[in-house]
């Protein structure tokens, strides 16, 4: 509770501190219907252990149901100061203020390192000019929901379309899409890799070449190219298999390193790689 406050505290004093002008008119607010935002955080598995911030929160009906259905901690950010207070009011009416609050602010600025799931539903252009921020300030693993709109160039994790007459009166079409992403790990470029003996007994060359959540690769062994194949790369956890192999890797990405295992199919054997340069 205390590193929620303390969070919630630097974000308040960042809003009040920061030049309240949005850096770029996201829209005008335009709930999402009550239906969408239940299947938002179902879709993105909300709950107890997540921190969810909210990017143009409006009335803040999304991080306020996912502290009160889903048990999760978290706050959401609008430039509308009449929206913050309702929001806040809610909150405080709801007896889920120890948990969430809304602040005034520029969302393009405000820090969402905290996040462990990023919800919104914004004008494409402003989702996209989002992609950036996103990517670079966002953990791996972290998911973003997004409705309506998607990151152009990113593979979701889970597309859903449903049609609710609720948007007729907002968007004037039935259709609702709703978009799941997961930030991937930065995997690309060439590791020094220690494969199980059946592989290769010497350290190899691991290649891999990245564009977002598309990774692919190969692994140099004794003086061949082997190209990787079924390459999946989700959040921080890396899967693949190797041309003329039979079996697959699995590993966890974290800071230059990769470990994992190689499951045969009869046996697990432990593998490891090393970044040498990205």
């Amino acid at each position: 509770m205390k590193h929620l406050a303390t969070v919630l505290a630097m974000t308040a004093s960042a809003a009040l501190a920061t030049d309240l002008q949005p850096s770029k008119d996201a829209g005008p607010y335009v709930p999402s219907p009550q239906s969408v935002v239940a299947d938002m955080l179902r879709y993105a598995e909300v709950g107890a252990n997540d921190f969810l911030i909210d990017l143009g929160s409006g009335d803040g009906r999304i991080v306020l149901t996912a502290a009160k259905v889903f048990g999760a901690r978290g706050f959401g950010v609008d430039i509308k100061e009449d929206l913050v207070k309702r929001a806040n009011e809610a909150a405080q009416q709801e007896g889920l203020a120890d948990r969430v609050k809304f602040v005034k602010q520029d969302l393009f600025k405000t820090d969402i390192s905290q996040a462990t799931v990023v919800t919104m539903y914004l004008l494409p252009d402003t989702v996209n000019l989002l992609k950036e921020k996103l990517l670079t300030e966002l953990r791996p693993g972290t998911r973003i929901v997004s409705h309506d709109y998607p990151l152009t160039g990113w593979i979701p994790e889970k597309y859903v379309q449903m049609d609710l007459e609720d948007k007729v009166q907002i968007s004037g079409v039935t259709t609702t899409l709703i978009y799941l992403y997961i930030v991937p790990a930065k995997v690309g470029g060439r590791w020094e890799a220690r494969m199980p003996p059946a592989i290769s007994k010497q350290p190899a060359s691991l290649t891999l070449t990245q564009q977002l959540t598309r990774v692919s690769g190969s692994l140099r062994v004794d003086g061949r190219n082997l190209p990787l194949e079924e390459v999946k790369l989700r959040g921080d956890h890396l899967t693949f298999r190797l041309a003329g192999h039979k079996g697959g890797f699995s590993g966890v990405v974290k800071d230059g390193a990769i470990e994992g295992t190689f499951d045969s199919g009869t046996n697990r054997t432990p593998w490891s790689a090393a970044l040498l340069r990205g």
